[in-house]
């Protein structure tokens, strides 16, 4: 990821102060990936390392099921990161610090037992060159567990631009088969999540209050008169949002 656009997104990051009262669904992909990694085979007091840690869904969640042990806990934007500390509180074991998961540097304390994100890795740029970067991290014999988010999400927003000839701005996402091929002999999960929104305009400000609403690469805005038209269009299908949420559990080789 080139540092401009890194920059952009984790200053809209910084800046989502509203990210708990508009991330239902997040918070939900979050503790069905929690709920996931609770029975995987780690030591008593693993080392764990949380990429993308946001305002902490996913470390409460990990908590209710007595993932216990040393935590470094990261994220790309400061803000997040300590909206996450006064949630979570500080902990003799828990550790927070600022971490790139692409680009970043390895942390000291790699490899890890364990290592954790919800809803970060669709954010990276090389997705190839950042799975393997992840798998690195990994003790032989522990864990990498990710949500991520796949090609079917949002994709009723996409519809509607398409409906009139038009590209959205949505981050291009891959196919769940894209995502596994990244990670293998991992288990892949698929879910759906849907939201439904009161009109187009509660869905483009949830996106805003969640830091998401950075566009891909290149995208050029449309006008007002052209939004609103596409705005309608999402609005006659019914508003709705869908998320695919890919969940991938890989081993790494003892």
């Amino acid at each position: 990821m080139n540092a401009q656009r890194r920059d952009r997104i984790g200053a809209a990051f910084d800046a989502a102060r509203d990210y708990d009262a508009h991330s239902p669904v997040q918070a939900r992909i979050a503790a069905s990936l929690a709920r996931r990694i609770g029975p995987l085979a780690l030591p008593r007091e693993p080392s764990v390392l949380e990429v993308g840690c946001g305002t902490g869904h996913l470390t409460e969640a990990l908590a209710r099921e007595d993932i216990g042990g040393t935590w470094l806990v990261t994220d790309l934007a400061p803000a997040m990161l300590d909206r996450a500390r006064a949630r979570l509180g500080d902990s003799p074991a828990r550790r927070f610090a600022v971490l790139d998961g692409e680009h970043g540097p390895t942390p000291p304390e790699a490899p890890f037992d364990l290592v954790c994100s919800s809803l970060a890795f669709q954010w990276f740029e090389d997705a190839g060159r950042g799975a393997a970067r992840l798998m690195d991290w990994v003790h032989p014999g522990g864990w990498l567990a990710l949500a991520t988010l796949g090609e079917a999400t949002f994709h009723e927003w996409r519809e509607a631009h398409a409906a009139l000839g038009l590209q959205p701005g949505t981050v291009p996402l891959p196919t769940p088969g894209r995502i596994a091929a990244l990670f293998p002999g991992a288990q892949v999960i698929t879910e759906t999540e849907t939201e439904t929104h009161a009109d187009a305009r509660d869905f483009l400000h949830a996106l805003k209050a969640i830091g998401a609403a950075t566009p891909a690469p290149g995208h050029r805005p449309l006008t007002p008169g052209t939004l609103r038209r596409v705005m309608r269009t999402f609005e006659n299908a019914g508003a709705t949002a869908t998320y695919q949420a890919v969940t991938v559990l890989w081993q790494r080789p003892a």
